[in-house]
């Protein structure tokens, strides 16, 4: 039983689903890369992005632990396997995957300094910290722990389903500097999270019995919404498309961004992404649990034979910690991005015809350092990028990317994109170097998408 619940705890975690780009940003012109900074130059007429194959985006990170410390198969056993991931982790380690879907995608030159983009994507993000004391509680039970307070704050997990419908304008104020904004309107259909949880448990050596437990000041809270839908999302997915698509529970947000040439080679980028919220009111169904219990065991008396022990303890518990349901309203801010990069640009001068029947000069080459950021539960995420752009033709890009972040020191990413007349393909991996055994990664990514491109 206890194998069981670790396990649980484990995959449910890895399966309740940070998104960095760091390969996607300020790459080759791919209309794309205006949701991760609106501010960023485009050389574009209009373009349309291709329904459902405009762009897809899929990362899986993990920290502290990979699949195969778990499930390899080799001759140790999973009690053994369990004990050590224990052994390694701590309670800042975490499990994430975010995907996107861009349903559909279009931008337009309204002049020749403003370009307007809009669209929609359904986005899946989600955030779990591994609750190490809860983890090591199942596994090994409390009386190898005699003294030892177990924290319920290490449950935190915050998990996001929801559409995203945007419009956004670029606008160059002069040939040194370009600043756009995007604005968003969220329609969420499911939304589970616990945060700011406090109490703890404890287990020492008891007067009158073995062992005694103290269940201290607990004070925790799960708030969801959306969930009771499930099973209609699975069975009519209709109910889940029109939930994404200004559904029920909606909110705001904006995006803001900017590109500066310092010099006509050093150019500085950045942007902040999802400075937003969604206001819950519908289908909703929060649980709090708050209060302390000591418990010392059941004293017998063998005169009262017909006595009901357990139904006395169970109410005792429920009397003095109380578990209560409601449906309040709430609100849950967006996980802010924040982007910043610093490119220079060299090689071959080279000509690309622009919008305005002219045209503009570009270098073939470039390198320099993007810094990233996103906002969580328990603390902010960094990443740290070093990268290599090359332009073979108009038509055809490469981009190499080091990344530094919680998951990996060695993350190098590869993207490409090629034009065949009208039509742009990008593609994108993340950590290539350890994509002959995912199962052994700390985190995986990858991208795509099609759009038809006018100049």
């Amino acid at each position: 039983m206890k194998k069981f619940v670790i396990i649980f705890v484990f995959v449910f975690t890895v399966n309740i689903f940070s998104q960095n780009k760091q390969v996607l940003y300020d790459f080759a012109g791919v209309p794309q890369t205006l949701l991760l900074n609106p501010g960023l130059e485009t050389n574009l007429k209009f373009h349309v992005g291709l329904p459902f194959l405009a762009g897809f985006s899929l990362e899986i990170g993990s920290t502290g632990f990979s699949a195969a410390d778990l499930f390899a198969a080799d001759s140790r056993n999973i009690n053994l396997k369990i004990r050590d991931v224990l052994a390694t982790i701590d309670a800042s380690d975490h499990l994430k995957i975010n995907s996107q879907i861009e349903i559909f995608s279009v931008g337009y030159r309204f002049n020749e300094k403003t370009y307007i983009s809009a669209g929609f994507y359904q986005e899946l993000d989600a955030v779990g910290y591994l609750p190490k004391d809860i983890l090591a509680l199942a596994s090994e039970g409390n009386a190898a722990y005699l003294n030892k307070s177990f924290s319920v704050s290490q449950v935190l997990y915050n998990v996001d389903f929801l559409g995203v419908l945007h419009a956004g304008i670029t606008k160059e104020v002069n040939k040194k500097l370009t600043v756009g904004g995007r604005f968003k309107i969220y329609s969420s259909a499911l939304h589970l999270e616990s945060t700011n949880n406090s109490g703890t448990l404890t287990t020492a050596l008891g007067a009158n019995n073995v062992y005694i437990q103290y269940l201290n000041n607990v004070n925790a809270e799960f708030r969801t919404a959306g969930l009771t839908k499930i099973k209609k999302y699975r069975e009519d997915s209709n109910t889940s498309i029109s939930n994404v698509f200004l559904g029920e529970n909606l909110g705001v947000g904006l995006d803001f961004g900017i590109t500066f040439h310092i010099s006509p080679q050093l150019q500085f980028s950045g942007s902040m992404i999802d400075v937003g919220f969604v206001n819950y009111t519908k289908d909703i169904k929060n649980t709090t649990t708050t209060g302390s219990f000591t418990f010392e065991g059941i004293e017998l008396e063998l005169d009262v034979p017909n006595r009901d022990y357990w139904n006395e303890l169970e109410s005792a518990f429920k009397a003095q910690v109380l578990t209560t349901d409601n449906q309040d309203s709430y609100v849950s801010w967006r996980p802010i991005k924040i982007n910043a990069a610093l490119k220079y640009s060299f090689g071959k001068k080279r000509s690309k015809y622009c919008y305005d029947n002219t045209f503009k000069e570009f270098y073939t080459d470039a390198f320099g350092a993007q810094l990233y950021t996103v906002s969580r539960p328990l603390k902010r995420q960094f990443a740290g990028t070093v990268f290599y752009e090359k332009s073979f033709s108009n038509k055809l890009h490469a981009k190499v990317t080091y990344t530094v972040d919680d998951h990996s020191y060695y993350n190098i990413g590869l993207g490409i994109s090629a034009q065949v007349g009208k039509i742009n393909f990008y593609g994108i991996l993340d950590n290539i170097a350890e994509l002959s055994d995912v199962s052994d990664a700390n985190s995986a990514s990858l991208q795509f998408g099609f759009n038809l491109l006018f100049n």
